[in-house]
């Protein structure tokens, strides 16, 4: 494995929701750039994947503390902190949607998030250091028909990490928040197979849809790698006077914004 001087050579991060697609790009980003990297996911990642993997369900209170434990016991905390998890309840109209959902859309989307937070940045706030990424959503910009739980979570998401950033700052910690467009994971991959099937059409004429739909500048979607590049840079001494603000990468989704 190459490993790039970017600064980032034996730093100790964790990135939430490794397992697959936005994460799992994550983590191999910064394992190429020679950090020590631990993740954790709900299901175990690839076999090759470079990084040490504890399971746990970030969406339950529990788990959270228990990982921040686990890691603080293990490598003694983190230097960089990447809150990746997060999935969406599903869709439903606005007005039926109910309580259930919105709480679980809080709990993963949001409240995940400030729970790791919480276990873990006060050790980066004591050595004078650290970075923590909260990767959000365009949503929280855009908001789709029948997300509105997602979105409002992932909104309020980016809202805390204006904050955080402003209450951290001067203890030498910086946090930033990641706004994904519209990305071709393996999530996204199944679900526009599932629309295909359901449509009678091919995945390539859905997903030239949803291009249509936003109205996406470049023309097509991302990668997983586009988000971890730009996750790695935010990480690294390239940006060291960049906090509390967000980076959308989305192809252009919102030129004007």
């Amino acid at each position: 494995m190459t490993v790039r001087d970017e600064g980032l050579s034996g730093l100790r991060v964790l990135v939430t929701g490794g397992s697959r697609g936005l994460g799992e790009a994550t983590v191999r980003r910064f394992a190429g750039a020679g950090a020590e990297v631990v993740t954790a996911s709900r299901s175990a990642p690839p076999a090759d994947l470079p990084a040490t993997f504890i399971r746990a369900d970030l969406a339950t209170e529990q788990d959270v503390e228990d990982l921040g434990r686990r890691v603080l016991d293990s490598i003694g905390g983190v230097d960089i902190l990447v809150n990746n998890a997060g999935a969406a309840s599903g869709p439903a109209p606005t007005l039926a949607r109910s309580d259930e959902s919105w709480v679980s859309d809080l709990d993963m989307n949001l409240l995940a998030a400030v729970r790791l937070d919480r276990a873990l940045v006060p050790g980066m706030v004591e050595r004078g250091s650290g970075v923590v990424v909260h990767v959000s959503s365009i949503a929280s910009r855009l908001p789709q028909r029948g997300e509105a739980s997602y979105a409002a979570a992932k909104a309020a998401l980016n809202a805390y990490s204006r904050e955080l950033a402003t209450e951290v700052g001067g203890h030498g910690v910086r946090v930033v928040c990641v706004l994904p467009g519209f990305v071709i994971t393996d999530g996204a991959l199944a679900h526009l197979q599932t629309m295909a099937e359901q449509q009678g059409i091919g995945v390539e004429e859905v997903k030239q849809q949803i291009v249509n739909h936003l109205d996406l500048p470049m023309g097509r979607p991302g990668d997983p790698e586009d988000v971890a590049e730009m996750i790695a840079f935010l990480a690294s001494d390239r940006a060291r006077w960049l906090s509390g603000a967000e980076f959308r990468v989305d192809g252009g989704i919102l030129p004007m914004v």
